[in-house]
């Protein structure tokens, strides 16, 4: 035993040498978990609560009350921390579909997924309000149930999502839930002992098992067979009651020794070839020992544990190598199952024993006799010689020789006593048995030779005809049938051959040369005289069958004769399928220890043996179908009374029809090459095998033209799919331009709208600037109007006033006409001065607003204009991202389009202000000369008056000089005022008029620069048309 301390590491070797257990205590290794720390004066032992086996039986997880999980892998001899969870475990699961994962329940009631490569997290699930005492997970991995004392849960684990809840009352606790192995069921136990059966689909009750009579056992822990036929249950009592699930009936009550009052735990204990019925189990009770018993035989097979050092619980590999129980001191036990079964799995004494003489050589065998009744035909009939047996004898002495000695030191005699004791050989060294019987030659270098061949053409497709779930068992079928038909032609046409040889592949599929040599021997030995009449049955073997069966049991041939069943329907389905089809694994193995160990003629025997313990069911079958159905599937026909009845017909049989002398004695294989194999029609078999190649050939060349087709079918499909994605692109291609020009012509459409308005826009401008310099100029008449009329009432109220003062002063206008003319000079000349100014003032005005306006109206043009251009540019900008090269092409052309616009309206400004100053200048010269011309009109006038007054004075006298001064006066002042009226109507008029034709002349180049940009744009529209169309 050794000891393995995990502190402080996260990985490591398990065992540092090759372990070794002892046949003692079966204890391999121990393993604890110990803890130190700064404040710790000793190290403690972190305990560990639970631990499990995956599904292989070569890994377990532990987990101790720190919540600390520990993978185990015996195989590769290595541990590994997989998880801190700082909690610790209550429960432990790792029989997952994922063979990665682990499911473990905690004290905090959560249940987590974790996976042993990555150690990560994998799922976090909740739903329980009590600790987690038990996880059960479904056969396929895929649900698990989770049961706590007031709730089980059923989970699925691809999503990881809770599908039911089984709630209880609350005086009734769970005890446990668990799914049966091999099917859908879940049992569920309450603390009353009451056991239902639920579809686990459907949450239907199956059915309740039978609670015994008496006191009440108050159930703990329960366990099932692997083939799910079984339950144990046992609690607080000493008893154990063992149900059969298939009848729902109690079948049996084991009572325990008396150191056992409390069940605790139940263990089935797995064996190799037992078919998942499950013989022994393991219960672990209140002492701390787990005690395996065998359900059967009652009988104490082995214990472990002891009373220093309890077992608080314990798990059982699924392939029944090994045990891993938690102990009270926190450890973990490793057991060996094989050390501790090595006493009972040792063979039985030999019932032959040998006598050697003192001094001589010469031996004495004693051989035990049947007793007298034991067996009908051996009771009546024995024989003091010995029965044949299978070898190849030259000679008594030679034959005397071999019944005793077999390779490896075995002894024949012993070998049919050990099958007369128990009729079978051991389990554990059958396999050993069957080599050294059949003497097997392990011709390793000839088997090599047949294998490198490769795979055979009758045999290529093998796994169309057999499918196989298990792809290593399928190529070592493939390989051993091959071997078998290049080592003879007649194996590669016989097409009963695979389920003939698939037993021995199962059996054997680790060992294929074994494989092969045994099946090759029984085709040497047992399967004699087989293939004579090939490709039919072999007439002459059961014709021997039907000789047999009409001298022990005439009336079932009879009744065979009657319904037209032959010898191809009642035998040969069980000699193709050596009996593979109608029996179970372990009677198969029954019965080929004892066709081995007997004459090669004794499985004729079985196969009547067989009909006539079926005599019954066979009497009551009247249809054809239903005798093809019966040796085509199991029956409930005991296999030991097969062999009684076989050994009976064996010894009893006439010899003139005992096979017998009809089927040759063994041969084993001869060493070094394998013998020839040519007991067949030659000539049939190569025919056939010329059919099958030329079959072949002809398979070749129909998949090699269905394979050209097919490449010309995909060709073709792949160019119509081409062809078609092609027209389907030219069609997007299409309904793009159509779109395209859809979307130019609405943008055309729109911007023809957005000229029109902006036109409407443009002359309603005009129009409102026509109104408001008509309304400017009849405001400014209207006020030069009033100014005329303000000045003509003044003049009025001046000439009432001084008709009013004419009469007072009449006396003194004689002498002051020489002041009145000066003041009247100096009144003329200021009033003519400011008429000038204000008139001056008043063109100035006109002509600054005026000014202002054209400037006002000219830069909200250009800014309209330029608005205008950038939106178009920002359009054109649009386009040129969908069409870069129409884009291109348009850009440079409305840039050198802008460009010549805006040179063009510049020098159309500049010429129009030129030619709006100069005849503004002009104008105003010409006015200027005009007002200058029409003062000196004035002065001259004033001037001639002044004279003509001086003369009319000078010639007349005072009174006539003072009327007509007054007369003069008068029309002086008259005069004056209507001149001026008169010139300055005139100049206005004409001013009028020549701003109407400036005006008139800006209008006609405004249009006829509207009409070049119309021209230009047309051109413009007309080359970008023509350059989509070339796209």
């Amino acid at each position: 035993m050794q000891h393995l301390d995990i502190a402080k590491k996260e990985s490591g070797k398990i065992w540092h040498r090759k372990p070794s257990a002892s046949y003692e205590d079966g204890l391999i290794v121990k393993i604890s978990h110990g803890s130190s720390g700064p404040f710790l004066s000793h190290t403690h032992n972190v305990r560990f609560l639970h631990a499990t086996f995956d599904s292989s039986g070569d890994r377990f997880v532990a987990g101790d009350h720190q919540g600390n999980l520990i993978v185990f892998d015996l195989t590769r001899n290595r541990f590994q921390l997989v998880q801190k969870t700082g909690k610790s475990c209550t429960s432990l699961a790792f029989k997952l579909r994922r063979k990665t994962e682990i499911l473990a329940t905690f004290s905090d009631y959560s249940i987590k997924c974790y996976d042993t490569d990555t150690k990560e997290l994998v799922s976090w699930m909740k739903g329980h309000k009590t600790a987690v005492h038990s996880i059960s997970v479904h056969g396929s991995g895929r649900y698990a149930i989770t049961t706590s004392s007031d709730a089980a849960l059923l989970w699925d684990l691809d999503t990881f999502t809770r599908k039911r809840k089984l709630n209880v009352k609350d005086n009734v606790d769970i005890v446990k839930v668990f799914f049966l192995p091999l099917s859908n069921t879940i049992i569920t136990c309450f603390k009353d002992d009451s056991i239902f059966a639920w579809e686990s689909d459907t949450l239907k009750c199956k059915y309740q098992l039978p609670v015994p009579e008496g006191q009440r056992p108050q159930y703990k822990a329960f366990a099932t067979t692997r083939d799910g036929r079984m339950l144990v249950a046992g609690g607080k009592s000493r008893f154990l009651h063992i149900w059969c699930l298939d009848t729902q009936s109690l079948l049996r009550v084991i009572e325990l020794p008396t150191k056992v009052h409390v069940v605790k735990q139940l263990q089935f204990l797995p064996e190799s070839f037992d078919g998942g019925s499950g013989q022994v189990v393991g219960v672990l009770s209140q002492d701390g020992i787990m005690r395996f018993i065998n359900i059967f035989s009652f009988r104490l097979e082995f214990d472990i544990g002891s009373l220093e050092d309890r077992i608080l619980n314990a798990d059982v590999s699924p392939s029944g190598r090994h045990i891993v129980a938690v102990v009270e001191s926190g450890c973990l036990n490793l057991y060996c199952v094989s050390s501790l079964t090595a006493e009972r799995n040792k063979p039985p004494p030999p019932l032959v024993k040998m006598v050697t003489k003192k001094g001589q050589g010469t031996q004495i065998r004693s051989v035990t006799h049947p007793k007298a009744g034991q067996g009908r035909g051996r009771s009546k009939t024995l024989k003091t010689e010995e029965p044949r047996l299978p070898m190849d004898t030259a000679s008594t002495k030679d034959s005397e020789d071999d019944v005793t000695g077999l390779p490896d030191g075995l002894d024949m005699n012993r070998l049919k006593a050990i099958l007369k004791g128990y009729g079978e050989y051991p389990a554990k060294y059958r396999m050993f048995i069957w080599r050294s019987v059949l003497r097997l030659p392990e011709n390793h270098t000839a088997f090599s030779n047949l294998v490198d061949k490769g795979t055979h053409t009758a045999w290529s497709k093998v796994h169309e005809d057999y499918p196989i779930k298990s792809r290593k068992l399928l190529r070592v079928l493939q390989r051993t049938l091959s071997a078998l038909a290049h080592w003879s032609v007649i194996f590669g046409e016989t097409n009963y051959l695979p389920v003939l040889a698939f037993p021995f592949i199962k059996l054997f599929q680790n060992n294929q040369l074994v494989c092969f040599e045994i099946i090759a021997t029984v085709l040497v030995n047992w399967c004699q005289h087989w293939f004579e009449f090939f490709p039919n049955p072999p007439i002459n073997v059961l014709s021997i069958v039907e000789n047999l069966l009409a001298h022990h049991d005439k009336g079932l041939l009879q009744h065979f004769v009657k319904y037209g069943i032959t010898t191809q329907v009642y035998a040969w389905p069980m000699m193709e399928t050596l009996f593979s089809e109608i029996v179970t694994r372990d009677e198969w193995l029954k019965l080929w220890d004892n066709i081995f160990t007997n004459h090669p003629s004794f499985m004729l025997c079985i196969v009547v043996a067989y009909l006539i313990c079926s005599r019954q069911p066979l009497i009551n079958c009247i249809e054809h179908s239903d005798f093809e159905y019966f040796f085509h599937h199991r029956n409930p026909v005991d296999i030991n009374s097969v062999l009684k009845t076989a050994y009976e017909l064996q010894d009893t049989t006439p010899p003139e029809i005992n096979p017998a002398n009809s089927i040759e004695d063994f041969k084993p294989l001869t060493r070094g090459q394998y013998p020839v194999f040519n007991k067949y029609p030659k000539f049939i078999v190569d025919y056939q095998a010329q059919e099958r190649e030329q079959i072949r050939q002809d398979e070749l060349d129909y998949l090699h033209q269905r394979q050209v087709a097919t490449e010309i079918k995909q060709q073709s499909q792949l160019r119509q799919k081409k062809e078609e994605a092609w027209y389907h692109q030219q069609e997007l291609l299409q309904e793009a331009e159509e779109e395209r020009r859809r979307n130019i012509m609405a943008e055309e459409q729109k911007l023809a709208d957005q000229r029109l308005r902006l036109q409407a826009m443009k002359r309603e401008l005009c129009m409102r600037e026509m109104q408001v310099l008509d309304a400017t100029r009849m405001r400014f008449m209207e006020h030069l109007q009033g100014q005329r009329d303000t000045q003509l009432k003044r003049l009025d109220d001046e000439l009432m006033r001084k008709s009013l003062l004419r009469d007072q002063e009449t006396q003194s206008a004689v002498a002051d006409v020489e002041i009145k003319s000066m003041e009247l000079e100096i009144q003329k000349e200021r009033l003519e001065q400011e008429l000038a100014r204000e008139s001056s003032a008043v063109d100035f005005k006109e002509r600054v607003g005026h000014d202002s306006h054209r400037q006002q109206a000219e830069l909200e043009e250009r800014v309209g204009k330029k608005a205008w251009q950038s939106d178009l540019l920002q359009h054109q900008q649009d386009k040129t991202n969908a069409q870069w090269r129409l884009a291109l092409a348009d850009q440079q052309m409305a840039d050198s389009e802008f460009h010549n616009q805006v040179k063009h309206r510049e020098t159309l400004d500049h010429i129009h202000r030129k030619l709006h100053q100069l005849q503004v200048s002009t104008l105003q010269a010409r006015t200027k000369n005009e007002e200058e011309a029409i003062w000196d009109k004035v002065q001259e006038l004033k001037r001639e008056k002044k004279e003509r007054i001086r003369e009319m004075m000078d010639n007349k006298g005072r009174k006539e000089k003072f009327a007509d001064v007054h007369e003069i006066q008068t029309h002086s002042e008259n005069s004056p005022q209507q001149t001026d009226e008169l010139s300055l109507n005139r100049g206005r008029v004409a001013f009028v008029e020549r701003e109407r034709e400036l005006l008139q002349q800006v209008h006609e180049l405004r249009s006829k620069i509207a009409l070049d940009n119309n021209h230009r744009q047309h051109h413009t529209n007309v080359a970008r048309y023509s350059l989509e169309a070339v796209i």
